[in-house]
């Protein structure tokens, strides 16, 4: 008899083994990621103009990460065709690139902001006609906008919300649909969506509302083209920046947030580089990866 009281007092509740099977679960789901990232880390590098065609197009590439990335891309041997809205600004970076890298260059004035309509209509058709018979073998749509930032929905201006989801959302859609043929053609291609962390990190980013929501469309667009696409020869992928210290990240967040948590865009691109073509989505560094990882740890209701 006094064993079995024993027996019965030294019992481990059912609720803790169901809570400690749950948070073995999470932290086998964390050490996963990790190891997955570790295992693509240690992959042998892309040549990417072998892997894909001799020349890309980086949308948004006179300022921040788009000019980062164009200035990689040209280190890696790759010509470019530079989309932008400002043509001094695009000349400005074409000199330059070509200057440093001895690489070709087109370039492209294209206000992303206008997509849909006749003037957008008229800026696709030039880009196609720059496009054509060119070895277009990867696409970076980088370009994007934050305005009017920090606002209330009812608040905001309707007209600026409209001009972000025509850069943010319809000008990828668009620009990626003119890139496919030619790469289905070759059999070859990779195509790069910019994110924000804002769509993998929160469960939701309240006075950014619409901006975290153009995002959220380019993750889910980027993943079903990955599926559409992968057995075809074609890379998809959605790359996520956290803190970058580019113009989109304000003063006060800079201060704040200590130095190695906030890469340089040079930074940022050189990594984020060397992760095209693998796997449909990736948070490029190891400090944004650990910011990643970090939130994760964070109830959503602590989030929000």
């Amino acid at each position: 008899l006094k064993e079995q009281e024993a027996g019965r007092t030294t019992a481990t509740p059912i609720w803790f083994i169901l809570l400690a099977c749950l948070g073995a679960l999470y932290v086998a789901a964390v050490c996963s990621r990790l190891l997955a990232y570790l295992v693509l880390c240690l992959r042998r590098q892309k040549d990417l103009r072998r892997s894909y065609g001799e020349w890309a197009i980086v949308t948004g590439p006179t300022s921040g990460l788009g000019r980062s990335m164009a200035m990689e891309l040209a280190r890696r041997g790759l010509n470019l065709v530079l989309v932008d809205l400002n043509a001094a600004n695009l000349q400005e970076t074409s000199d330059t690139i070509k200057a440093s890298h001895g690489v070709q260059t087109k370039t492209v004035v294209f206000d992303l902001s206008v997509v849909g309509t006749a003037q957008g209509d008229e800026a696709m058709r030039q880009l196609q006609e720059t496009i054509d018979g060119l070895d277009i073998g990867l696409l970076v749509n980088n370009a994007a906008v934050a305005t009017p930032g920090a606002v209330f929905l009812h608040e905001a201006d309707i007209e600026r919300l409209i001009r972000m989801i025509r850069v943010n959302l319809w000008a990828p859609t668009e620009v990626t649909a003119a890139v496919l043929p030619g790469m289905l053609e070759r059999g070859r291609g990779a195509i790069v969506n910019v994110g924000s962390g804002s769509t993998v990190a929160v469960p939701s980013f309240p006075l950014y509302t619409v901006y975290s929501s153009t995002k959220r469309y380019v993750a889910k667009f980027s993943r079903s083209l990955y599926v559409e696409y992968k057995s075809k020869g074609i890379d998809v992928q959605y790359q996520v920046p956290f803190y970058v210290h580019t113009g989109m990240l304000s003063s006060a967040v800079k201060a704040k947030l200590r130095p190695w948590l906030v890469a340089t865009p040079d930074e940022y691109t050189r990594t984020a580089a060397q992760w095209i073509g693998r796997g449909p989505m990736c948070v490029p560094g190891a400090a944004q990866k650990l910011q990643w990882c970090l939130t994760g740890f964070v109830p959503d209701s602590v989030h929000d």
